[in-house]
Order: structure tokens, then C-alpha cells, then sequence
């Protein structure tokens, strides 16, 4: 089917017999609603890839490889005015005269759009940086796991590295423009931060890790020629990419840190009840009265805290449950004593999880996955673990990065919650089906909505216990431990951003109610404080997800197929909650009816 336009442009170049006859028989030279559709998709794609050059890399489109984001306020008033063209056009489009892909497409394209467009309004470029991401570590992982092969490669790669100082000069810019009207991050965030941005300032410009690329190049690239290269990326780094990133510490541990707060929740900020309001629609994606995700918490870890105290003496273990927690954070049986330790052991748990797959799944992504550590540049003020899709046409599968820094904050006894959680069937098995997506609009390949992913990943640790992957009674409580820790999230998030909360209160919440050691319980509610709303999405998407498995049980009885809801719940790729429910409600009447 051709797009609207390229139907106009066709009818254009008809023969004059042809025109001559359309005009004996008048015809309608609107174009459908699909073509409408398409049009608007095929548009926004384009114009994403033009402004998120990563992201474009990422996706197989190599066009953009020699650039960085712009993040000026001329960038933010071009991407404002073409956003709500976009959705003018878009809510234009006729729903009725759509098909069931259509109408998926066209809802989420709007939530999409109308979401950006808040955000945009908000000037949420003012706070580009938290304990978990920034735009200085998107830099410097803009070429990861992409191909490079070719001459014309690695001078893309050059160019955006001379691209550092623009950038970041940039989000300087726009964290002044923070301080000037107040909304930054707290001192305690930014206390932390700072080191890490300082560790990128090297004397060494082969220390760093924007050098590894020129390692080890390919053989098909003549010797003068990677020489060459590597002449000038070094002379890149040197020149631009550390004086960029000297910039940024120095401004970090000077000015911001001056005029950071003293407080440390969202709504204290200046505009931060809307700032707020709209991170819990960015991230839960329903509209949701903090009250509401609080009140919602405390039950949840009234529960769980109710089967952890169950499990605490099924174990015969004699004690309280503080001893308990105190007992597995000290107990040397339950770390590793080398990173290698580590890995080996999560490598041999991941490989025990796919084993069991297809038990519980029809469809199974083709991209593979590995273990891989944390950089050691970041591994300090990183959480316990993460995952790092794939780039498609990329050289590496998807990563699951582990944390190997400080062993005895790392308990073995956790690792089967964690790597089904950020591997399979968690995020690395969504994400790659997600991007193998057949017959679906490319931004839908590459989307990410947290509430889906990470309440599907917090999910896939409950299917853990189907999959009978928990063996010790000490891996079933770090399971549990890991359901509190994210009820407890719903409380922490919430306790600070809307209800005043001190930090010591959310420290003394986390530590009281898991088991997680004092350094993960520091990073942890020092993430929550420095990103707001994003920890609600896990609990809010699992809750929402073991609602529709319930129901799909009541409703289906004997008929209910394990396999067939996952991968019906799997199959649009990332969707806000309440566009889930209505596919899944579509799915159990289809159910009913075959």
C-alpha cells in the first residue's frame, strides 16, 4: 500500500488519458485513513531520527553517526512546534477507518507525542542527569555494541567525539538555566555524582573507554590507516572529549553544587508538584494520585512482610527477622570471593533459566545475551545490576550488566531473583522479541515504557518459582526480598516526593523491610531521590500484569494456556498499562470464543 503521499505523486504523473477520464468519472482524492497513518508514522520516525542521532545508530540507521543530540533551547522550541503538528495530524486521522494494528498504532503514537510534548513544556532538559543515567554516559555509550568495519566508521566515531564539548557545553547550559529558576538536584545526589564524572578526566587519553574502539580494529583496514585513526582519536579525546568532561566536574563540584538543594523531594522544588505528577504518568503511565501508589505500597509490604517472617522459620532458622537479614549480610557462604566468581555463577543461573523457556513460552527471540560487568568507571555509584538491549545490526547481543564492584554487597543468594529480572524471561527477552517485530512501525520496535518493561521483569522473578529456579529457602527470601524492595519503592518514591520524607526515613524503611546490604540501600534511595517516579513503575506494571493473569485464569477456567497469555501479552512490544488491559482483555474474549 503506498503512503499518501507517494499516492498523490503517482496520480500526478498519470497519463493526460487517464486525468481525462477521472474527470468523466469524479473520484475521491483524499487519501485513507491508513495512508493518513502512515504518512504521520513514517514522519515521526524521520524526524526522531534526525533528533536522537543515538538512538538512530541504535536502530540500524548509520546516517547520524557523526552526531550528538542538540539540547538548546532553539532544539527544544524546532522538536515543541514539529511534535504538536505531529499530533494535530495524527488525531486528524479517523480511528473508524483503521484496523486493529492501526488503532494500536495510532493510541500509542498519541501517548507517544503527547507525553514528549509535556516534557518538553516542562523543560525537563534542566535535571539531564541522575545517579542511574546522564547525557555524558549516553555519550560515551553512543558507539557501543555498534558495527564498525569500515574507514568511514571510525571517522563517524571521531566526529562525534569532537561533538563532546558542544554537547555537554549545552547541558551546562541548561543545568544554569536549572539553578536560575530552581529546579536541581539535592546535594546529596550531586555529592555523589561528581566523582564519577571527575574519574573521566584522564591524563592518558588511551585510558579511556571511548579509546577501546581503536584496539583492536579490523584486519580489512590497511596498517597506515588504523594508524591514522588512532592518531586522531586519540587527538579527539584529548582535545575535546576530556576537556569536556573536566568542564562538567568542574561545574559540578562548583556552581551546581552550591545551588543544590538542601531538599530532597520533587514537589519542593519550584514547579515540582507538576514535575511529579507528570513523572508518575511518564512512568506508571496511568494518572495517578500519589496517595493512591502510597497507600497501595504499604499494603504491599504488609504482605510480603507477612511471607518473609513465614519463610524465616520454615528455614528453622532461630531468630528474629532483623538477625535474619543481619545473618545473611555477614555470613561469608552467601558472597563470592572474585568477580569471576560472580559472573561464573549468574552465567550458570541464566543458563538454567533458558533451559526451561520454552515450557513457558511459544515464541523465544533469536538475539542472544551475555553476563558482562559493570565498567569499572561507574561500577562505585551504579545500582546492583542493569540491562543494555541489543543494537540492531549491531556486533553483540544484548548485555546483563552485573555489578562486580565491593563482592560483599553482592549476595549469591539473590542472583536467580536478579537475572530473571534483567535477563530471560525478564528485560533481555522482551526487549529483543520487541525489536524482532514483524509488520509493526520501527518506533514501536525501539520503545520503552517502564511500567510494561520493568513490571514484566519484576514478574518474570514471581514465574521464577513456576520455573522452580529457587532451590534454598535463602533464594526464596532474596525473591521476596527483591517484591519488598520494590513495594517498598512505592512507598519510598512517594514518602519522598510528595509526603516530605527524609532521606535517613527511606533509608531506614529500605534497610528494615529487605535484606539488601547497606551499600545497595544507600544507592538505592539515593536513585529514588535523583529520579522521581521511575521506581514507581515496577510494582505498579507486576500488579497490573498478575491482575490480567488472574482474571485470565477466572475467566478461561481448564482453557487457560500459560504460554499463549505470555506471549499475548508479549506481542505488541511496550504499551502503556491501560492499552494493555484492553489487548488483553481482546485476547481473553478470543479466548472465549475459539
Amino acid at each position: 500500500m503506498k503512503s499518501g503521499k507517494a499516492h498523490v505523486n503517482h496520480l500526478k504523473q498519470a497519463s493526460g488519458y487517464i486525468l481525462a477520464s477521472w474527470l468523466l468519472a469524479p473520484m475521491s482524492w483524499a487519501a485513507t485513513a491508513t495512508e493518513q497513518l502512515q504518512d504521520v508514522i513514517e514522519d515521526h520516525w524521520q524526524y526522531s531520527l534526525r533528533e536522537d542521532p543515538i538512538t538512530a545508530g541504535r536502530m540500524g540507521v548509520p546516517d547520524y553517526n557523526r552526531q550528538l543530540p542538540g539540547v538548546t533551547s532553539e532544539d527544544r522550541t524546532r522538536r515543541l512546534k514539529a511534535e504538536q503538528e505531529l499530533l494535530e495530524r495524527l488525531q486528524a486521522v479517523d480511528p473508524s477507518g483503521l484496523n486493529d494494528s492501526g488503532q494500536v498504532n495510532r493510541e500509542l503514537l498519541t501517548w507517544v507525542l503527547e507525553n514528549s510534548i509535556e516534557a518538553n513544556e516542562l523543560f525537563l532538559e534542566r535535571v539531564p542527569l541522575n545517579t542511574f543515567y546522564s547525557f555524558y554516559s549516553a555519550a560515551l555509550d553512543a558507539n557501543s555494541g555498534l558495527a564498525m568495519t569500515r574507514v568511514g566508521d571510525y571517522e563517524d566515531y571521531i566526529a562525534r567525539i569532537r561533538e563532546f564539548g558542544r554537547f555537554f557545553d549545552e547541558n551546562i547550559a541548561n543545568m544554569r538555566a536549572g539553578i536560575r529558576t530552581g529546579f536541581v538536584l539535592p546535594k546529596i545526589v550531586v555529592q555523589g555524582i561528581a566523582p564519577t564524572v571527575r574519574a573521566q578526566v584522564y591524563k592518558d587519553s588511551t585510558k579511556s573507554s571511548l579509546y577501546k574502539p581503536f584496539v583492536e580494529m579490523p584486519s580489512s583496514i590497511p596498517p597506515a590507516e588504523q594508524q591514522r585513526l588512532r592518531d586522531a582519536g586519540k587527538e579527539a579525546i584529548q582535545q575535546v572529549a576530556i576537556p569536556a568532561f573536566a568542564r562538567v566536574a568542574d561545574f559540578l563540584e562548583g556552581d551546581y553544587l552550591k545551588a543544590a538543594s538542601a531538599t530532597i523531594g520533587a514537589e519542593q522544588m519550584r514547579g515540582g508538584r507538576d514535575y511529579y505528577r507528570h513523572n508518575i504518568r511518564n512512568y506508571v503511565t496511568l494518572d495517578m494520585d500519589p496517595v493512591q501508589i502510597h497507600r497501595t505500597g504499604l499494603a504491599e509490604v504488609k504482605r510480603i512482610r507477612t511471607e518473609m517472617e513465614a519463610l524465616i522459620k520454615q528455614s528453622g532458622f532461630e531468630g528474629s527477622f532483623a538477625e535474619f537479614t543481619h545473618f545473611l549480610r555477614t555470613d561469608p557462604q552467601f558472597y563470592a570471593r572474585t568477580p569471576e566468581e560472580l559472573l561464573k555463577e549468574t552465567a550458570y543461573i541464566s543458563k538454567r533459566i533458558d533451559y526451561r523457556l520454552p515450557e513457558f513460552f511459544n515464541l523465544l527471540p533469536r538475539t542472544p545475551y551475555g553476563v558482562v560487568p559493570v565498567p569499572s568507571e561507574i561500577a562505585p555509584n551504579y545500582t546492583t545490576a542493569s540491562y543494555n538491549p541489543a543494537a540492531i545490526g549491531g556486533t553483540r547481543g544484548g548485555a546483563y550488566w552485573l555489578n562486580t564492584h565491593n563482592l560483599n554487597q553482592r549476595p549469591l543468594y539473590e542472583l536467580p531473583a536478579l537475572t530473571l529480572h534483567e535477563a530471560v524471561p525478564g528485560h533481555h527477552l522482551q526487549s529483543a522479541l520487541s525489536q524482532e517485530l514483524k509488520n509493526v512501525p520501527q518506533f514501536r520496535r525501539n520503545l520503552y515504557l517502564s511500567a510494561f518493561g520493568e513490571g514484566w521483569a519484576l514478574y518474570a522473578e514471581r514465574l521464577g518459582k513456576e520455573m522452580g529456579l529457587y532451590t534454598t529457602p535463602y533464594e526464596h527470601f532474596g525473591r521476596l526480598s527483591y517484591e519488598m524492595w520494590r513495594a517498598a519503592r512505592l512507598v519510598i518514591d512517594t514518602g519522598i516526593h510528595s509526603q516530605g520524607w527524609t532521606r535517613q526515613q527511606a533509608l531506614d524503611f529500605l534497610s528494615s523491610n529487605t535484606s539488601l546490604s547497606s551499600a545497595n540501600v544507600r544507592a538505592e534511595v539515593d536513585r529514588y531521590i535523583s529520579w522521581p517516579g521511575q521506581a514507581l513503575s515496577y510494582k505498579m506494571g507486576e500488579i497490573k500484569i498478575r491482575q490480567l493473569r488472574a482474571q485470565a485464569e477466572k475467566e478461561l477456567g481448564d482453557n487457560f494456556d500459560l504460554r499463549a497469555f505470555h506471549d499475548a501479552l508479549l506481542k505488541n512490544g511496550a504499551l502503556p498499562l491501560s492499552m494493555l488491559e484492553e489487548q488483553m482483555q481482546g485476547f481473553i474474549e478470543a479466548q472465549k470464543a475459539s
